[in-house]
């Protein structure tokens, strides 16, 4: 099971950067409606059948987030 809260995990990174969902569409080339439903369904982030595959191994996916050095 993924155990992120990937939605709110990226929210919080946006209030943190002071940055929109919409302006992070405009720098990445795609629209405002389509990163929030990759926001909202972490299913097209993290592919389902490899999410499956761990849980039935037993394991449980968390995501990390680090911040990059300038």
């Amino acid at each position: 099971m993924l155990k992120n809260n990937i939605s709110l995990d990226v929210k919080i990174k946006c209030l943190e950067e002071s940055i929109t969902q919409a302006e992070i569409a405009r720098k990445i080339g795609t629209t405002a409606p389509y990163v929030s439903r990759m926001i909202n369904h972490p299913e097209t982030i993290v592919n389902r059948t490899f999410v499956e595959i761990l849980n039935q191994l037993g394991y449980d996916i968390r995501l990390t987030y680090e911040k990059k050095k300038a």
